[in-house]
């Protein structure tokens, strides 16, 4: 979580980071308790991550691509639909039956959506937009990183205004009730 560099080099490494945590995933056989850590793991970086996309990608997305409207509208729902997962999979123990069918819908979802993003959006985006805006974008995402939930919140705002207002808050509790339960750390 923060890397450096534009905001499309901020995005790609945390794909990187989120296929490598599905792949600690995957080695590991079904029931096995560090698969859930694991999960934990990815849930939270890819909250993060759709949280700073949905407050600075999307409405740069929106603002200098010709389609942008219908091309954030899409991501967006992409995260609703991650998120919805996510929520299923926090509820779930690695020896659950649901466990490993809601594990995989995640993994295919994001894989889907971590494609669509970098054949499609980043390399438009990257012609379209200055390379000063994207730098700046990059600064906002990482910030917006630091402060953003770590738990899916379905029902909350994923559009500006009030997704920059609502996320800290969440962000806050969440960071408060990982740090009190240990949820993410491994070992």
């Amino acid at each position: 979580m923060g890397h450096g560099g534009d905001v499309i080099d901020e995005l790609v490494t945390d794909h990187r980071e989120v296929e490598e945590i599905f792949g600690r995933i995957e080695s590991l056989p079904s029931g096995d308790k560090d698969r859930k850590v694991y999960a934990d793991q990815a849930t939270m970086e890819l909250v993060r991550h759709s949280v700073a996309e949905e407050a600075y990608l999307y409405p740069a997305v929106r603002e200098h691509l010709v389609n942008g409207n219908t091309m954030a509208d899409r991501e967006i729902e992409d995260h609703s639909k991650a998120e919805r997962i996510m929520k299923d999979l926090e509820g779930c123990e690695a020896g659950d039956p649901e466990f490993d069918r809601l594990v995989t819908m995640l993994m295919s979802e994001i894989r889907s959506h971590i494609a669509d993003e970098e054949e499609n959006l980043f390399p438009q985006l990257r012609v379209a937009c200055p390379a000063d805006a994207l730098n700046d974008l990059g600064d906002k995402v990482r910030m917006a990183k630091k402060v953003a939930p770590t738990r899916p919140h379905p029902s909350a705002p994923d559009t500006p205004p009030a997704n920059k207002l609502l996320a800290p808050g969440a962000g806050l509790v969440d960071r408060l009730r990982d740090a009190l339960t240990g949820r993410g750390k491994h070992g």
